[in-house]
């Protein structure tokens, strides 16, 4: 294990990782990890399970330790998480992953003192989850399923026509098409990319300017309205050196932005983290529309091989998105760590909590 201050010391090392990772995302990335340390969200000494051969790093996976449902009362440990932070695979390199793999998976049990992960957001149908998972059962790990759902994600298609020909939603295509043109009757319609400059900079204020015009103002939980979110966008999404790239996309009308999304790209998987629309303009769905033209973009311009939603369960995406990735909460318990409570123990008290979550909220609404 090492903290961060020790990995942001070879920031070549963690960037030639993911350059070399078999499924790289950017959630781990040092342009993220060090976003959110910049923002006062993730401690200098926040932990890190690494596995390294000589002065290359092989595997990495940020964690925190603390009390949870699932221990009753002891320290469970999870990976370090954020909601910028959508997924939770650990960055392995493929060289020889499978070897990898069975280091880190010592390397976690050390790193909990042989106590319980409880896993958030970890993708099963992925490579490297279904390796992680056969990993921990070939080391005599026990693990449960808490929950599931399914990702939208998109795989670029030979051509824009390509995607559209056989797609299973034509109506809603159609939709689509149609509130653009009602957008269209009003005035000059664009949209634009930015991934750098002044450009960049003026997107991500469009965006904080939606977001907080809106719901999530309202409710106080935009980015802009707290100091740490807000410092935490401008350094998310600023122009990123290493194997991260920035991309703002806006839809404007007659100049005045209607819909702004931003994302991070790594590895080839563009990973749309956050879009905000003018909520004036609900009725002909601005931020849909822009996500149409971004998938436009997406066959025309190759700027990544997929898209990712980066959405939880229910997302409008599903309706136009052709793939799914499954994504889930486990929990994993190393060899003579139960202890008092069993797997199925655990995962019940994972699910009561979720629900009792779940009624909170419900009844927050209604309130």
């Amino acid at each position: 294990m090492v903290d961060l201050a020790a990995l942001r010391a070879e920031p070549q090392a963690w960037d030639d990782l993911v350059a070399r990772a078999v499924e790289p995302h950017p959630h781990f990335t040092r342009h993220v990890v060090e976003a959110h340390r910049r923002a006062g969200l993730l401690r200098d000494d926040c932990a890190f399970v690494i596995v390294r051969t000589a002065d290359r790093l092989d595997a990495i996976l940020p964690f925190r330790s603390g009390l949870d449902i699932t221990g009753l009362g002891t320290a469970v440990a999870q990976p370090v998480l954020s909601p910028f932070m959508p997924s939770s695979a650990p960055l392995v390199a493929g060289e020889v992953f499978a070897e990898t793999l069975a280091i880190l998976v010592a390397g976690l049990a050390e790193a909990s003192n042989g106590r319980a992960w409880r896993w958030p957001l970890l993708s099963i149908s992925s490579p490297v989850g279904r390796a992680l998972l056969a990993a921990l059962r070939d080391a005599g790990w026990t693990t449960g399923i808490v929950d599931s759902f399914e990702r939208p994600v998109l795989d670029r298609r030979p051509s824009h026509d390509a995607f559209l020909e056989d797609h299973p939603y034509k109506s809603r295509l159609k939709d689509l098409r149609r509130r653009r043109r009602r957008l269209a009757e009003a005035g000059a319609i664009e949209c634009v990319t930015a991934t750098e400059g002044d450009a960049l900079v003026s997107a991500v204020e469009d965006f904080l300017a939606l977001e907080s015009a809106g719901w999530k103002g309202d409710a106080g939980t935009a980015m802009a309205c707290r100091p740490r979110t807000l410092a935490l966008a401008h350094a998310l999404f600023a122009e990123a050196s290493g194997p991260v790239t920035v991309r703002a996309d806006t839809l404007s009308l007659d100049g005045r932005p209607l819909a702004v999304s931003l994302a991070l790209i790594a590895g080839g998987t563009a990973c749309l983290l956050k879009t905000a629309y003018d909520e004036r303009e609900r009725a002909l769905a601005p931020g849909l529309v822009l996500e149409a033209e971004i998938v436009r973009a997406f066959h025309e311009a190759a700027f990544a091989e997929r898209l990712d939603s980066a959405t939880r369960a229910g997302s409008a995406l599903e309706s136009l998105y052709r793939e799914r990735e499954t994504v889930a909460e486990i929990i994993a318990v190393p060899p003579g760590g139960e202890g008092r409570l069993s797997i199925d123990r655990r995962v019940a008290l994972a699910r009561f909590e979720r629900r009792a979550k779940a009624e909170a909220r419900r009844l927050l609404k209604r309130g």
